[in-house]
């Protein structure tokens, strides 16, 4: 008993809770201790600016930020960082919603694929999505302004993991989900996407009425920081693709498939994977342009999808790293550019301080015409 006793004291001891005073941004802290006599008991300190650790130094996250624009501009040198973090466009809202509704999560503007931007495609080889700006109330600022204003308000070391983030990021490969019925594991996919580098993901349903349950546990997040494109059918999710570049490579384990280690991943490839119990559809096979597959030495004949997806994407970075030096291959400006995205997607505050620049900014150019 007495041992029961101090293992709740230690572990309450550790427990912190934070209370908000009536009509303020300011944070208590109340430590709760165990009394033997008297039972629980709590104890109040003063007000001050708290900090959330997660396990290690660079984990620090502040919580002092007011959750609207017109309180940060007395926070100055306050930090973009709440508990928010955690992004409400799930990959289920995404897939649930309309495809011409994924401007909901992308902030910067997109490409259409027409005229001028079609024939840049055609010149660079490979797909960029995004143009160098972004929507902010009833202007436009460029990547630079959106890092101008955002910066100021994000944590250095939150800053250095965006960067190292952009910098290891490419859309040469992208990824292709067609018709899976376990959202588990499209969330899992997800997740080895982001930690592979590869920002592109695309979700081809095949039963329009069909509804993914969302795996948050799965994914961690990552859906947050990828370009998610929902797609009713394969044949436009292709056709899409192929006007962008892309060679699309189904994995299939027929006669005239090549094994994933002689692929040579350097070239814009999209790689698709299928059904967990009927595989890649008719349709995505024919349209395709090459056939891979996994090697296996078992007794049986696949994997699970979710790890065939992560194994493909691996080798795909592996193979691009050592012909090229590097799987992250976006140019200087390409990476200045989706670090504005990043910026604008790392919170809801981030829309409004982006939005209060513009209002200034627009603001700033009238009285120098006075």
């Amino acid at each position: 008993m007495s041992a029961c006793k101090t293992l709740i004291r230690a572990s309450l001891s550790c427990l912190e809770f934070r209370a908000r005073t009536p009509n303020s941004t300011t944070r208590r802290h109340i430590s709760f201790s165990l009394s033997l006599n008297s039972g629980l008991r709590t104890k109040s300190h003063k007000p001050f600016s708290v900090s959330r650790s997660f396990g290690c130094a660079n984990g620090a996250i502040t919580s002092e930020i007011p959750d609207c624009t017109e309180e940060i501009a007395h926070y100055p040198n306050a930090a973009l960082e709440t508990t928010q973090d955690l992004c409400k466009d799930t990959v289920e809202e995404l897939l649930s919603k309309d495809k011409d509704d994924i401007s909901r999560l992308m902030k910067m503007e997109r490409r259409l694929l027409i005229g001028n931007e079609l024939e840049d495609v055609k010149k660079r080889g490979r797909w960029f999505p995004y143009l160098d700006k972004c929507k902010a109330g009833d202007a436009y600022l460029s990547s630079a302004e959106v890092l101008e204003a955002i910066d100021p308000y994000i944590m250095d070391a939150r800053k250095e993991r965006f960067r190292n983030a952009v910098n290891s990021r490419s859309y040469s490969v992208c990824l292709v989900i067609e018709g899976l019925s376990d959202f588990g594991n499209v969330s899992a996919a997800c997740r080895s996407a982001d930690a592979l580098g590869i920002q592109s993901v695309h979700v081809v349903s095949c039963d329009s009425s069909k509804r993914y349950k969302d795996n948050r546990h799965v994914s961690m997040g990552a859906e947050k920081w990828l370009d998610i494109e929902p797609w009713t059918s394969i044949s436009e999710c292709f056709g899409a693709l192929k006007s962008r570049g892309y060679r699309i490579a189904t994995t299939h384990l027929g006669v005239d498939a090549v094994s994933v280690y002689d692929v040579d991943w350097s070239c814009p490839t999209a790689i698709v994977v299928g059904n967990e119990l009927r595989g890649i559809s008719d349709e995505a096979l024919e349209l395709s342009d090459l056939h891979c597959c996994i090697p296996m030495s078992g007794m049986v004949d696949s994997f699970n999808v979710s790890v065939a997806a992560g194994l493909l994407m691996h080798q795909a970075t592996r193979d691009r790293t050592l012909r090229m030096g590097r799987h992250g291959d976006l140019t200087e400006d390409e990476r200045q550019i989706l670090l504005a995205e990043f910026y604008l997607r790392h919170n809801n505050n981030a829309t409004k301080i982006a939005n209060e620049f513009a209002k200034r900014k627009k603001l700033a150019a009238v009285s120098s015409k006075l």
